[in-house]
């Protein structure tokens, strides 16, 4: 019989989160290394570089890794040999675990757990409930396996049910160009097979939390008809050329992860959910001797790469630009902003719309004339820090108000992470504005380029208030120019064509 107190499992918990927040799992950075290593798009590398940089940071100054610190989900195999010394219930004490590790006061992580979901959305101010699975086995021990999965990811999750006689590996195939780059590549595809449909659902993320194995197990070559689907769908994604942040590349994902389960005769149901490039996890076991402890990493488990602007990057001073000046900017192109700027989601934008629905101004000292806004919900600031971890969120989310913000408020352009939809590429091009793309995954390395931070409006919103920040060097990409043409659409399909023999050359094992 062993005994598992309940500080040691509460501490562990929280220990675990706050480790995960700014500690990439090894298997990751090796796996991410290696990417860069072959990668040949130039924006590709460049974000990957930013990604691998971002995540060192992060490590030597225990700072998250994503501004989106995720929602909490554990999976926890209790042995029945195990015996409780606690006062709450499991479900009470991982979430008091939770609680404890995102008001760490040296490293608060941002809370984004909202309850009452379909109504008032209020937001629980401490990340919790998790969402937690458990089960009970033979055993006298208590393994616990944690993630913290950001919403962009999160948000890409999809079910179908197949016939028997279909082809997973079409669906997955013909899937994945429609998530779009919300999700954050490079990442893991985990794909849940079979059951029914909630423990597809189920199988799929369990599967993200195993380690990345490809390259071992593509050297020495399938074993089951899973491991060879694995493969098979390994090189038919990363041959879409989706790459980096979707910009086109060589790697969309670094490993697919397949977990499945006996269903009935009639059934093929299938799940898929992506991890994002703030990859988080981690596994600990509590066997009654204290709580755990994880390997704290080294320098030299990070790849050596360090992050640089590109010299040919155009540098642009946002007080004084205009809306000539955007004309001939290009998909794809590098570029370093400096100057003020504004802020606001999905929340400050919905404000927005209503004063404007009841025929009201903006607020005092607002003002988006010639201005850029950038999508963002930063980590709260410790120490000297201006803001926390500030990078962008999914802008495919603002696409409802696209045409508002440029036909009613002057604003030039505006900057986020991942694709634009039809309607918001139209208006971006009747208006002659621009779309930048930010690095999901840099957000540490993002804020080091943000020199000052003003509150202008709906402070009670939070992180999703409107800020002007003053930037110096901040790294984007053109992601939608003046004409409506966007390099997620020019990217992946320029290396779907270029990337094929590239892929070849690099598989083959007597080169």
């Amino acid at each position: 019989m062993t005994t598992i107190r309940q500080d040691h499992f509460i501490d562990s918990v929280a220990v675990a989160l706050q480790y995960i927040s700014y500690y990439h799992p090894r298997d990751y950075l090796e796996a991410l290394g290696d990417a860069y290593r072959h990668e040949a798009s130039p924006a590709a590398r460049d974000a990957i570089a930013q990604i691998l940089t971002n995540s060192r940071m992060c490590a030597d100054g225990h700072r998250p890794i994503c501004q989106d610190t995720g929602i909490v989900v554990v999976f926890l195999t209790i042995g029945m040999r195990v015996q409780w010394d606690a006062d709450l219930s499991v479900e009470d004490m991982v979430d008091e675990g939770v609680r404890r590790a995102y008001r760490h006061p040296d490293n608060p992580l941002r809370a984004s757990i909202v309850s009452d979901p379909a109504g008032a959305r209020t937001n629980t101010r401490d990340n919790t409930p998790a969402v937690i699975h458990m089960r009970v086995v033979p055993g006298d021990t208590v393994e616990v396996k944690l993630a913290a999965k950001g919403g962009g990811s999160e948000n890409k999750a999809t079910f179908v049910t197949l016939r028997p006689a279909d082809s997973i590996a079409d669906w997955v195939v013909q899937t994945v160009p429609t998530l779009g780059a919300g999700w954050c590549p490079p990442g893991v595809l985990g794909i849940g097979v079979c059951g029914t449909a909630e423990k597809a659902m189920l199988l799929a993320k369990e599967a993200l939390l195993s380690p990345i194995d490809m390259h071992a197990l593509k050297a020495r070559g399938p074993r089951s008809r899973i491991e060879a689907l694995r493969i098979e769908l390994y090189d038919r994604v990363n041959a879409l050329g989706i790459g980096a942040q979707g910009l086109g590349g060589l790697t969309t994902v670094l490993d697919v992860k397949i977990l499945d389960y006996p269903t009935h005769a009639a059934a093929l149901p299938v799940a898929m959910i992506p991890n994002c490039a703030a990859t988080r996890h981690a596994r600990f076991v509590l066997d009654g001797t204290g709580p755990a402890h994880l390997p704290v990493p080294t320098r030299a488990d990070w790849p050596q790469v360090s992050w640089a602007p590109s010299p040919t990057a155009r540098r642009v001073h946002l007080d004084s630009i205009t809306r000539d000046d955007l004309a001939d900017w290009t998909p794809g192109e590098s570029l370093l902003l400096s100057g003020t700027m504004l802020t606001g989601r999905d929340a400050a934008h919905k404000r927005l719309e209503d004063l404007f629905a009841r025929g009201e101004d903006l607020p005092a000292g607002v003002d988006f004339r010639n201005r850029f806004i950038y999508y963002v919900g930063p980590v709260d600031p410790v120490r000297d820090e201006v803001v926390g971890p500030a990078g962008p969120t999914t802008a495919t989310r603002m696409d409802r108000f696209v045409e508002m913000m440029l036909a009613r408020t002057g604003l030039l352009g505006m900057i986020g992470k991942a694709e634009r939809g039809p309607a918001a590429i139209d208006a971006i091009r009747r208006h002659r504005a621009v779309y930048l793309v930010a690095v999901g995954g840099a957000a540490y390395l993002v804020s080091k380029a943000i020199r000052a931070s003003r509150l202008l409006a709906f402070p009670d919103l939070g992180m999703e208030a409107i800020y002007e920040f003053t930037v110096e060097d901040m790294p984007v990409t053109v992601g939608v120019d003046v004409r409506g043409v966007s390099v997620h659409d020019t990217g992946p399909a320029e290396w779907r064509q270029r990337g094929a023999p590239l892929r070849l050359f690099q598989s083959d094992p007597r080169r």
